[in-house]
C-alpha cells in the first residue's frame, strides 16, 4: 500500500474551503490525475460515481461521503486503484489546513508499480492543493 499525507494552510475559513473542495464536480480542474467523472448516484451527502483518470485513462468506481465542513471519504470500489482518499478541513484561527491522505494501491498486476506511482500521486496532490489554495485566495 501506498500512504500519503499532503497538507496546507489557506487563509480563509472553513467554510469558504469546504465550498470548494466538496464541488467534487469540479475535481478536474484541480486534481489533473482525474479526467471526467460521470456520477451515477446522488443522495444527500453520498455519491457513487465513476471517474477516468490519467493514467492510461483507466476508470475507476468510488464511493463518496462528504461530511459537510470536515472531511470527504472516497473509497475506490472498483478498478486499477484500491482504497481510499481522505480529503480533512481543519481550523487554525482565520485559516484552515487542508489535509489529504492517500492509502492505496493499483491492483492486479499492476500492483508491482505501485511504489513507483507513490510520487507521481504525492506530487499530483501537492498541486492540487495548490491550485485550491489559490482559487481560495484569489
Amino acid at each position: 500500500m501506498a500512504n500519503i499525507e499532503v497538507s496546507i494552510e489557506i487563509g480563509a475559513q472553513r467554510d469558504k474551503v469546504w465550498n470548494v473542495v466538496a464541488d467534487l464536480d469540479n475535481e478536474p480542474k484541480f486534481w489533473k490525475g482525474t479526467k471526467e467523472i460521470r456520477n451515477i448516484v446522488k443522495k444527500e451527502n453520498t455519491i457513487s460515481r465513476e471517474i477516468t483518470i490519467a493514467f492510461r485513462d483507466q476508470k475507476c468506481m468510488q464511493e463518496i461521503e462528504l461530511k459537510p465542513e470536515e472531511r470527504i471519504e472516497i473509497k475506490f470500489t472498483k478498478g486499477i486503484i484500491d482504497g481510499d482518499k481522505i480529503i480533512t478541513l481543519i481550523t487554525s484561527d482565520k485559516k484552515t489546513i487542508l489535509k489529504v491522505n492517500w492509502n492505496i494501491r493499483l491492483t492486479g498486476m499492476m500492483g508491482m508499480f505501485t511504489g513507483i506511482i507513490k510520487n507521481h500521486i504525492e506530487n499530483g496532490t501537492k498541486q492540487a492543493l495548490q491550485k485550491i489554495k489559490e482559487e481560495i485566495e484569489k
